[in-house]
């Protein structure tokens, strides 16, 4: 692969620090003139191949796979930029903004022949991999509980005005996208799509600065808890009428969990291979774009749309819309 990484934020500093554990043929970097200096150090201390400061020079270049490490709402005008011009498209999570714009660049990812991707770190981890696995040891699944919080140190910011990405609404911003689309993933990732969905948010100056998402599966509920306002210990639980599963680390970067059954011993499993924790989705997105693994990818995809149609239908319920939302999607959430 031959990535080319858009932006210079954290998302792009944290996964730069491993990025010589992966099989890259090429790394490359687009930066802005402000963000030159800052670009330029990244480049020697990571040792990429080339840095660009102009986004069709960049499309114009060798590169195959642009990683779009931008804020919320960019992600999808610059994907579609991408795509257009030929090239596979990795998007951090959250994938877009709101559903319409997923689902545009989906079927321009598809008429193209390209490759699709949501990085969301959730669903590629080993722990993760292995719970799903070990499911059915707990019996039947009654309540999935999940708590992401963390007190953000832009919200005081945000209270005194000074509106920084996270937390404004023009710009996909909030709780809901930032932490709690990693708990959305997994619930999703292991029991598929929702009956339905509630959303009960903090909202203060239009955005979510913390909420509880309630999901309805039937025959079970998941409550999944995320905050930028306040913190809390991180906790996973899935309870099941033969014992439960629990977790003390978000699944964005767990390593570890245990069983706990009604009768017998705790097991107790632990991951910690010392990689990088972006390491396995990338190491995953390399293999099914070199060995064309479409079908892969599109179960990939699936998930990513329904986790972005559950997001959409908790904002829109709490009246939380963002400028890339259209008037015609507002009106039919009233």
């Amino acid at each position: 692969m031959r990535l080319g990484i858009l932006g210079t934020g954290m998302i792009v500093k944290d996964m730069l620090t491993g990025i010589h554990d992966l099989p890259f043929e090429s790394v490359f970097i687009l930066g802005t003139a402000e963000t030159k200096e800052e670009t330029e150090t990244l480049k020697t201390k990571y040792q990429l191949d080339k840095s660009f400061y102009d986004y069709d020079e960049l499309l114009k270049s060798e590169v195959d796979t642009i990683y779009v490490a931008l804020p919320n709402f960019l992600h999808y005008s610059f994907g579609k930029r991408a795509l257009s011009a030929g090239k596979n498209v990795i998007l951090e999570k959250p994938c877009t903004a709101n559903l319409y714009e997923l689902l545009e660049l989906k079927d321009l990812a598809a008429k193209n022949n390209l490759f699709l991707l949501e990085a969301s770190t959730v669903n590629y981890f080993p722990v993760v991999k292995e719970i799903k696995n070990k499911l059915d040891t707990i019996g039947n699944v009654h309540i999935v509980s999940m708590n992401f919080s963390q007190y953000s140190s832009r919200y005081d910011k945000f209270m005194n005005g000074e509106i920084l990405p996270v937390f404004d609404p023009k710009k996909a911003g909030g709780a809901l996208m930032d932490l709690n689309v990693y708990n959305i993933n997994f619930v999703v990732g292991l029991f598929g799509k929702p009956v339905k969905v509630n959303y009960f948010a903090n909202v203060e100056k239009g955005i979510d600065t913390s909420g509880v998402l309630v999901m309805d599966y039937g025959k079970f509920k998941a409550s999944c808890i995320a905050a930028k306002d306040c913190k809390a210990p991180s906790s996973v639980m899935i309870q099941g009428d033969k014992g439960y599963i629990e977790s003390t680390q978000t699944m964005n970067k767990a390593t570890s969990f245990r069983i706990v059954p009604n009768e017998g011993d705790i097991i107790e499993y632990d991951f910690d291979e010392d990689y990088h924790r972006l390491y396995y989705e990338f190491k995953e997105f390399i293999r099914m774009i070199d060995e064309r693994d479409y079908d892969s990818a599109e179960k990939m995809l699936s998930l990513s749309v329904t986790v972005a149609a559950i997001m959409e239908e908790a904002r829109w319920g709490e009246k939380i819309f963002f400028k890339n939302d259209s008037d015609l999607a507002k009106e039919m959430s009233e």
